[in-house]
């Protein structure tokens, strides 16, 4: 694949970087796009992208290091270059949700209207991202000797070279691009305010628990070789969201 899409001195572009900051900057501008139509300020819409782009990068990068904080603790430095890899999904999660709690309370919003603003373009931000991780290599599958198996030979990727491995970062873009297409259709038939980001979180869960699965990188476990720390997350999340969903189904019916 291609880490490195070019580096001009002491300057350079990370493929990774690049592709999930063209994620980020798509998923708010569509959703500022999307608040005209929902009669928010286009604005605030776009200022609220910028705290929760922030606290999904910090709390998914702290999160990855406190899993793995062995390899940090002899190399402390390193904590800050995220575009090695090492962000996991569900820790921006954990950091972004309070964050915008904070910020639509301060700007007196409705949290879960504005939920459902973001959803389906937050799906789709970290759909393009994967892509990021798939040209550094990192987040790679088990070896296979499957036909979809993906051979990295660049010597700056993260992943084994010379190896064909089950390019995981792919159906991980493949389940959030496929949830972005589930949440537009639905949109204009949801029952309650905060179905498409409950749905966004139930769906994703699933994905990723059989993802990881097929995970070759290290990442973490609960129970090792049994149980990583984003499945277990994952079920605590789809129960979570679920348990929202059927009350709030029930109560709207």
């Amino acid at each position: 694949m291609l880490p490195v899409l070019f580096k001009v001195g002491p300057l350079t572009l990370h493929t990774y970087g690049l592709l999930a900051a063209v994620g980020l900057f798509t998923g708010v501008f569509l959703a500022a796009r999307r608040a005209g139509h929902e009669g928010v300020d286009k604005d605030i819409v776009a200022d609220l992208g910028f705290y929760l782009v922030l606290a999904a990068i910090i709390g998914s990068r702290l999160l990855y290091v406190v899993v793995e904080y062995k390899t940090y603790l002899a190399e402390p430095l390193r904590i800050f270059k995220i575009w090695e890899g090492g962000l996991v999904f569900f820790g921006g999660v954990m950091a972004a949700v309070p964050t915008g709690w904070w910020f639509v309370r301060k700007h007196n919003l409705d949290f879960w209207k504005m939920a459902d603003i973001f959803a389906p373009y937050l799906a789709l931000a970290h759909a393009i991202g994967r892509l990021g991780c798939l040209a550094a290599g990192c987040c790679y599958g088990r070896p296979t000797d499957a036909w979809f198996g993906v051979v990295f030979t660049n010597p700056d990727s993260l992943a084994p070279l010379g190896v064909p491995l089950i390019p995981t970062q792919v159906f991980d873009s493949l389940n959030e691009f496929s949830i972005f297409l589930i949440l537009i259709a639905v949109r204009p038939y949801k029952k309650f305010q905060g179905q498409l980001l409950v749905m966004w979180l139930m769906l994703y869960s699933v994905g990723r628990f059989f993802i990881e699965i097929y995970r070759g990188d290290p990442r973490g476990w609960l129970i090792e070789g049994a149980l990583s720390t984003s499945q277990f997350i994952a079920i605590l999340t789809f129960i979570a969201a679920g348990v929202y969903f059927l009350k709030s189904w029930r109560k709207a019916k």
